[in-house]
């Protein structure tokens, strides 16, 4: 399973101070135009308290607001280091504070997967009219595609922009709302089957999800090991070790690499392997740098107009890594029509990246070469809440149309996880440690 199937702000802004030397003729034209689309993102979504859309209009999920996104958001806006930019975090992080909050139907300190931002008419002619805030003071949760459940992951990356921002900020508040999610994942996840761990979270009628995915467990080591620092509270170091446990023991001695995870928590999946395990596992736990051989081994991919199914403009190349093992097999059985066994996949290229730079420093700047690119030259003429995008501003999720074998697609629509860890790879900010 992957983790992607399924107010009061105002003193805390006065207390954030600018980075000595962070002015904006400093920053990489890269890193600006980046930043320039989280910006849109965010001042598209109506109303004081929002978080922002994730995709561009063009990719049809109107004003869906993604939790992981947002997240990452508040964590590249907080490597960027301007004063303006970490007001900015501050103000998602109350957003993502304000969901859990106001949930329409718990009080447990829960998110969900994603959130409505902003007015639309879905495809069936239904309007929803509202914005992230309900007439009754409620978030509006994106139940008109079914982003209703809680995954373990989506609520660990939200805990660890909640405690960066503790950090930066020394904000009780931020804390707080971060114990609180470790407290639910604790509660209704944790795993005492033979291979331990923690569960995927809940669908959203509640039920409990049996599935467990090494992603989640990774974001886990990392928030869990942030509790326990900034709590000086052992229980969350304990909570940490049971994370790490269930991903060391999804390690493939033989192939180098980390598997998924396991649909019953006894028997582990062979197939698909993500990218995202192997990079990530580096990246929270140290070593196992032959994971990060076997992505530069197995996954790398090479899109240009003469792949098949590539949507990428002539005389345009593009290097990185794609989703997983099922996405370089990919056929129209899938979920996505067409898909290009060679697209790259933006977001996990910056994951390499960032894992690369401490062994492979020209390797990494390849592939951030690469991403820059991409956000200069794909997605011309896109929109965020029928706002225009400027030229060259925000990162496409992926160059052409890719299949990631868990059941849904990525596609060339300006993206705001893809753009955040783009952000976090070319600021050499690790988000886990």
């Amino acid at each position: 399973m992957s983790r992607r199937v399924f107010l009061g702000a105002a003193t805390a802004l006065l207390a954030v101070e600018a980075v000595p030397g962070a002015s904006a003729a400093a920053v990489p034209a890269g890193q600006r135009n980046a930043r320039a689309f989280l910006v849109a993102a965010m001042d598209a979504a109506p109303g004081p308290v929002s978080l922002s859309q994730s995709y561009a209009d063009e990719a049809g999920l109107f004003t869906t607001a993604f939790t992981y996104d947002n997240a990452l958001a508040v964590l590249a806006l907080l490597a960027l280091g301007d004063q303006d930019s970490c007001a900015r975090a501050v103000r998602l992080g109350d957003a993502l504070r304000y969901a859990q909050l106001h949930d329409p139907e718990h009080d447990d300190g829960r998110l969900r997967q994603a959130y409505d931002v902003g007015p639309y008419t879905f495809y069936d002619g239904t309007p929803q009219p509202h914005g992230f805030v309900l007439p009754d003071g409620s978030a509006n949760i994106g139940a008109r595609f079914g982003f209703v459940g809680t995954a373990v992951g989506d609520m660990a990356w939200a805990g660890l922009a909640l405690t960066a921002l503790a950090e930066r900020l020394g904000e009780s508040r931020f804390l707080t709302s971060a114990v609180t999610i470790g407290e639910w994942i604790e509660r209704n996840a944790h795993s005492d089957g033979p291979l331990g761990g923690y569960r995927f979270g809940a669908d959203g009628r509640g039920n409990s999800l049996p599935q467990q995915s090494v992603e989640h467990n990774i974001d886990l080591v990392a928030l869990f090991g942030k509790l326990a620092r900034l709590t000086r509270d052992r229980v969350w170091a304990a909570r940490r070790e049971h994370a790490r446990a269930f991903v060391l023991r999804m390690w493939n001695p033989d192939g180098d690499f980390f598997h998924t995870g396991t649909n019953d928590g006894a028997t582990v999946n062979p197939f698909p392997v993500p990218e995202d395990a192997q990079t990530w596992a580096h990246l929270a736990l140290g070593g196992h740098g032959e994971a990060l051989d076997w992505v530069v081994t197995n996954l790398a991919v090479t899109d240009h107009a003469g792949q098949p199914n590539s949507t990428v403009p002539d005389g345009q190349r593009y290097d990185g890594v794609t989703f997983s093992t099922a996405s370089l097999v990919a056929d129209d059985s899938g979920p996505v029509r067409n898909p290009n066994r060679a697209g790259v996949w933006f977001e996990g290229t910056a994951h390499l990246a960032l894992a690369l730079r401490g062994r492979d420093r020209r390797a990494a700047s390849r592939l951030l070469a690469s991403v820059e690119q991409a956000q200069a030259r794909l997605g011309a003429g896109q929109s965020v809440g029928g706002i225009a995008l400027p030229a060259g501003c925000g990162v496409v999720a992926a160059s052409s149309p890719i299949d990631s074998g868990f059941g849904f697609g990525y596609f060339p629509h300006r993206h705001v996880g893809a753009t955040a860890w783009y952000l976090l790879a070319a600021t050499g900010t690790n988000p886990f440690r």
